[in-house]
């Protein structure tokens, strides 16, 4: 009798030997190992294998390696009576790299198989039940059809032979279920994919058509439904057609290895572990991952930056949740634009005050650790302070490196689109972050004041059409940080800066985000925390740069009461004292 489904209640020994004997009519197993885990084999030459083990452990987060055979070991201790000439559904195989074929059993290559090595590795299959437990739709079980699989064009870490980009697989999860379906996965670590490593628009990973996927079978999503993506062990297939091996085998899309091994729950323990998703971009459509520890962290830190010492009342202004938001969109962001410079002592020549440049090099200092590109817009008039302020925030060891000092002139309807884009092209932003520090943004006028009312447009270049402008362009989010209500944000705005500074180390320490940033290939990046660490905020770093812009300002012309009138501000304890505290935070 010919056996087309109902194999769910079958133990796994059951459903093998039906498969060993060809007696099932289905084109691939999902939801035929209901319960038990999965794998993807690769059999590759002996020659290979420990270089194939290697980069199976530098991408473990993609190749959770479940076992590796002996040469010519057909037997696997993950179940009983297996025998990997026969336990797949359907195998191919490859010769130097291209594919020549699609095979029932390998029994024919037995004598090949004498020296070769087959690799075990745990795939995203294993949680599809566990979502089901969760009261998550698994759309490809729902519509009796693969997995959808596509390649992306993010790199994997390279060993010897073996580079590939990661692939993944994508399931359409219901928006209101996207933090549930990330608890469900994010433990199954160990021998499966783990926690999603991309929610949202599939363009970030250079995915241009879910319609079309590279393996397995087109899933249709419904409406409310969100794209979400797991690494996938497929990209071992990847690996080995670039490898060119003179001869490999694996198996065939949704044809994996049926275990022994139960998908037994598990469950979460402190909230260092515990995954949090936060929408941080609409155009495109991006969410973020973070663990629940660090965004309380954050959250305290938000808490700290958020008193008003001079009583301005502008407490109704804050946005509770916008510093993490904030936050983990610049630490998605590569290339970030930042400003600064409010022209508060117009009566002297430079007119700017020290609120701003401190914070405002705090969160450059921090991307630089992060090894990103950030630059400096300032107005034309006063390049040569900020010229002479980064220079020295490079010998007093603020800054590890000069960061970039540009100007923006407003010279026609679409300067701030060139300034933005390559060749005004919205599709191809220069940035994709940008942040305004203690910044005049324009009023509804069309005139720019300070906290006196007093009119400086004379003083300040348009810098905030480059934030309107931004808006409109796909890729670029934006952050605003002020004390005044009169700024393009919204605290002591050098506050604002060192929170920021505070919160994209929180971020960079915390593993859950890391896995995340990262697409789970490669190693964790903790060997960097000292070089992070190093580029924090500090009382001594800060008390160093204020002096430096005072005695700058003192050399421009300013009147040396300028000098005593910072040295007398009341709020200076207050500052240092906030410093201190957003540190503790941060080591607790």
């Amino acid at each position: 009798m010919l056996l087309t489904g109902g194999l769910k209640s079958l133990l796994p020994h059951l459903r093998r030997r039906i498969i060993h004997c060809s007696r099932v009519h289905n084109s691939n197993i999902s939801g035929m190992a209901e319960g038990y885990k999965q794998a993807s084999v690769a059999i590759l030459h002996k020659s290979l294998a420990d270089d194939f083990e290697k980069f199976c452990h530098a991408n473990s987060g993609v190749l959770p390696l479940l076992y590796r055979s002996k040469p010519g070991e057909w037997k696997c201790p993950l179940n009983s009576d297996s025998d990997i000439r026969t336990d797949c559904l359907q195998y191919r195989k490859y010769e130097y790299g291209d594919f020549t074929g699609c095979l029932k059993s390998l029994k024919d290559y037995s004598e090949q198989l004498k020296d070769m090595v087959a690799f075990y590795i745990g795939c995203s299959s294993n949680f599809e039940n566990v979502l089901q437990a969760a009261g998550i739709p698994v759309r490809n079980v729902e519509q009796k059809c693969s997995v959808s699989m596509y390649k992306t064009a993010v790199p994997c870490y390279t060993i010897s032979t073996f580079c590939c980009n990661l692939v993944v697989t994508m399931r359409p999860i219901p928006e209101s279920k996207l933090e549930a379906a990330v608890l469900a996965t994010s433990e199954l670590k160990e021998e499966n994919n783990g926690a999603p490593i991309h929610i949202g628009n599939p363009g970030l990973l250079g995915i241009r058509d879910l319609s079309k996927p590279d393996y397995g079978d087109p899933v249709h999503l419904h409406p409310g439904d969100i794209p979400v993506f797991w690494a996938c062990s497929v990209t071992g297939i990847e690996a080995v057609i670039n490898c060119r091996s003179p001869l490999a085998f694996t198996n065939s899309s949704g044809c994996m290895f049926i275990t022994d091994l139960k998908n037994d729950s598990v469950t979460l323990g402190s909230s260092r572990e515990v995954p949090q998703v936060h929408c941080i971009s609409q155009d495109p459509l991006r969410y973020s991952m973070v663990s629940a520890e660090a965004a309380k962290k954050i959250r305290t830190l938000e808490s700290l930056i958020g008193i008003d010492p001079g009583n301005r009342g502008i407490l109704h202004l804050l946005r509770p949740g916008e510093l993490l938001k904030a936050c983990l969109s610049l630490s998605h962001a590569q290339h970030v634009l930042v400003t600064t410079g409010f022209p508060t002592h117009f009566s002297y020549e430079p007119p700017e005050e020290n609120d701003g440049p401190p914070g405002a090099l705090a969160i450059a200092a921090m991307l630089q650790a992060l090894e990103k590109d950030v630059a400096i817009v300032t107005d034309r008039r006063a390049m040569d302070l900020n010229e002479k302020i980064i220079k020295e925030a490079v010998q007093i060891g603020v800054l590890k490196e000069p960061v970039p000092l540009l100007s923006y002139q407003r010279e026609s309807a679409d300067s701030a689109l060139t300034f933005l884009c390559e060749n005004g092209n919205p599709r191809r932003p220069r940035f994709d972050h940008l942040i305004a520090i203690e910044r005049a943004g324009i009023a509804a006028d069309g005139n720019y004041y300070n906290a006196r009312k007093v009119n400086i447009k004379h003083l300040v270049d348009p810098i905030d059409e480059l934030f309107l402008a931004a808006q409109t362009i796909p890729g670029i989010t934006t952050t605003g940080v002020g004390d005044g209500g009169n700024e393009l944000g919204m605290g002591v705005s050098n506050w604002g800066g060192y929170a920021i500074a505070c919160a994209l180390y929180i971020l960079s320490t915390c593993e859950i985000h890391n896995r995340y940033l990262r697409r789970a290939v490669g190693f964790s990046q903790s060997p960097k925390k000292t070089a992070w660490l190093s580029a924090l905020p500090s009382v001594t770093k800060e008390e160093k740069l204020l002096k430096a812009l005072i005695q700058l300002e003192v050399r421009s012309g300013v009147s040396a009461s300028l000098e005593m009138e910072v040295d007398a501000l009341p709020f200076y304890n207050t500052h240092s004292t906030m410093i201190e505290n957003l540190l503790r935070e941060v080591q607790h």
